[in-house]
């Protein structure tokens, strides 16, 4: 919620402001009464002149009235949800509190919203008794990833004539992330780990003696049996051995964001494809336990990650899934050509199980991706055929020589790969993945 703003009436501007608020209604009668009173003058009538002043007076005590009208309104926004997936709408709740000792007059309310989020909300709001409130609400929608702002607020305060109109704007602006679409994912047993923990993980610490064992301090349960006493004698209080700790099931989600490997815009677009699947195996991935990361091709990651990613456990994992959308959120193409700081990052440990979105692959970053696969666990690439994304669907389907090949490579270097074609969902490409890792795992059965 935006914290409450306040407008005086008659506390800023001047004369100019009140007469720039003036209405076409009001010009228009100030411009007649002038008009009339010099004609008073040349034909020497006195009534006309009477009749001019009235008119040119009225409009210009009506902006006095109003400009120098003292009230304070104070307003406040909440959003709901303020984070929401691309296509969803979400509600914006507009309050308005009379906090002075007068009644307001007819207002009108407007709030400043981006094009995208469709048209600006205006309401019109009837006599707001001293200490009195007025809620309204209006719903924003975007195709469109990103951050919105809301804001500011803006009160037209008008006379009962329609001689003058002021504009007051509050100060706060809140802000409406719109976060790429999540789909649904069913488990499957990818590089043959099914969970969060389990087998064939490494072990972040192991108790293999007297000198690699770390210490910690006693703490109230703790088995006496484990207490470590060179460790107790050095530091002057009771020390026992540390536990060993299974090290969490780690997946590197990596999201080729290179402009030239994406044709087209727009929310259906190869590029919003990739990043929408690139957010469903995030968020999939944290539910099932796993420590995630999100990698660019660029090298980079989400601020404030971990050295093992973000650990998906209870609250955690919620506040993780909310950070990794916000990067994705407003991630756009980068102005890279290759792969290769990806690989450099991916090259300095083994990452577990690598997940891969990549769009149009020369031969070159074929080779590079292909190395990728030393260092994980297992590996699924996700691979966007461009024939299909900038071709029309009633176009008859062109041969994807190209696009095959670099599947192939991908495949001889021990990746699951798949193709993407357009509009293929997230759910049957990541059954797909299982069923062809399950087919090669069973030619290699067969192979021995």
């Amino acid at each position: 919620m935006s914290a409450p703003a306040e407008t005086d009436r008659g506390e800023t501007g001047g004369i100019r402001t009140a007469l720039a608020g003036l209405t076409t209604r009001g010009r228009s009668f100030l411009a007649a009464g002038i008009a009339a009173v010099i004609c008073a003058y040349i034909l020497g009538q006195a009534d006309l002149r009477r009749v001019g002043l009235l008119l040119a007076v009225l409009p210009l005590i009506c902006a006095a009235v109003l400009y120098r009208t003292r009230y304070r309104v104070a307003g406040s926004r909440r959003l709901s949800p303020a984070r929401v997936p691309a296509g969803s709408e979400a509600r914006v709740h507009l309050r308005m509190d009379n906090v002075s000792r007068l009644p307001t007059g007819l207002l009108m309310l407007q709030d400043r919203v981006p094009y995208v989020l469709g048209p600006r909300p205006r309401f019109v709001l009837d006599r707001v008794e001293p200490g009195g409130r007025r809620e309204v609400s209006y719903r924003v929608r975007s195709d469109l990833r990103g951050r919105y702002p809301l804001g500011p607020l803006q009160l037209r305060l008008t006379d009962p004539f329609g001689m003058c109109e002021l504009t007051r704007s509050f100060s706060t602006f809140d802000t409406l992330t719109v976060v790429p679409r999540v789909e649904p994912l069913p488990p499957i047993r990818l590089g043959g780990e099914a969970k969060g923990y389990g087998d064939g993980r490494q072990r972040s610490l192991a108790l293999a003696g007297e000198d690699d064992v770390i210490p910690r301090g006693y703490r109230h349960g703790d088995d006496l049996r484990r207490v470590h006493w060179r460790s107790t004698a050095r530091y002057g209080e009771l020390m026992v051995r540390r536990e060993e700790q299974p090290q969490r099931a780690r997946c590197t989600v990596l999201l080729d964001t290179r402009g030239g490997a994406y044709e087209g815009a727009g929310p259906d677009s190869a590029f919003e494809r990739a990043v929408s699947g690139a957010a469903s195996v995030l968020v999939h991935m944290l539910e099932r336990g796993y420590s995630v990361r999100l990698l660019t091709d660029t090298g980079s990651s989400v601020p404030g990650e971990g050295a093992d990613g973000f650990a998906g456990v209870g609250q955690e994992s919620a506040e993780a899934a909310g950070l990794l959308m916000d990067t994705l959120a407003v991630i756009d193409h980068s102005d890279g050509t290759g792969l290769s700081r990806a690989y450099d990052v991916l090259r300095g440990g083994n990452e577990g199980l690598l997940v891969a979105f990549l769009g149009d692959l020369d031969e070159e970053q074929a080779t590079v991706v292909a190395k990728m696969r030393r260092r994980s666990g297992g590996a699924v690439a996700f691979v966007l055929d461009p024939d299909t994304w900038v071709r029309e669907p009633t176009d008859v389907p062109a041969p994807g020589d190209a696009h095959e090949e670099r599947l192939r490579m991908l495949r001889e270097a021990g990746w699951t790969a798949v193709g993407v074609e357009r509009g293929a969902s997230m759910t049957e490409l990541w059954r797909q993945a299982d069923r062809e890792r399950t087919g090669l795992a069973a030619l290699g059965q067969e192979a021995r």
